[in-house]
């Protein structure tokens, strides 16, 4: 045998192997080959107090920042103050705060208290911009036999068009204990705990907009 069909021969030899070994520690399943992830989503809110009055003006809601960790589909959970980890096999329809964005138009609208509302991309003239940060959006773990915490924390900042000054600026925090271990419980306390925070948040931006709004040329 040559010697370059003897180093050929090598090769595949060590590339079994290392194939091998990766099946090995996959338990037989090679990345990307596994059972698809079940895709949730949260909904938006509908009702909201009476008082909150009705506005003139045009608001565009910015995507939040957030940390890396945040920025992903898949669904956060805590069980150290210094670890962030996610559930397997459990992702959101889209990125964490892409969806909150989308939840927040939606609950704006579903307000009946704007003229118009929606995100950057749609040309929209605004009065006002929402900007927000989702600083906490995951599940909370005290115990390995008790059910999680959600915890959703959202800082909103109010800026006037077309000078873009901070009129107003707050804090959102919410946290429900989910009523069991099960993912479908786990779900539903997002859901609760992010529909108090903008239930808030847009009750907030209604009020404050409503005291500091002047129509442009005036």
């Amino acid at each position: 045998m040559s010697r370059f069909a003897q180093i050929k021969r090598r090769r595949g030899a060590a590339l079994v192997l290392l194939l091998g070994g990766l099946l090995s520690a996959c338990g037989g399943i090679l990345p990307g080959s596994g059972p698809p992830a079940n895709l949730f989503t949260l909904t938006p809110k509908n009702t909201f107090d009476e008082a909150v009055p009705a506005v003139p003006w045009q608001l565009v809601v910015e995507e939040p920042s957030a940390a890396g960790g945040l920025q992903v589909q898949s669904i956060a959970l805590r069980t150290k103050a210094i670890e962030l980890q996610y559930f397997a096999g459990a992702r959101w329809t889209e990125r964490a705060p892409r969806m909150v964005q989308t939840l927040l138009v939606e609950s704006f609208e579903n307000s009946g208290k704007i003229v118009a509302v929606g995100r950057q991309t749609i040309g929209l003239r605004s009065d006002f911009n929402l900007k927000t940060e989702l600083r906490e959006f995951q599940a909370e773990y005290a115990g390995t036999n008790r059910p999680p915490t959600v915890h959703v924390r959202l800082s909103a900042r109010l800026i006037q068009q077309p000078r873009r000054e901070i009129v107003a600026s707050q804090n959102f925090d919410a946290k429900v204990e989910a009523s069991d271990t099960s993912m479908d419980a786990v779900i539903l306390a997002f859901d609760d705990a992010l529909g108090k925070v903008i239930r808030r948040t847009v009750e907030w931006t209604l009020s404050e907009g409503a005291q500091v709004y002047r129509p442009r040329g005036r």
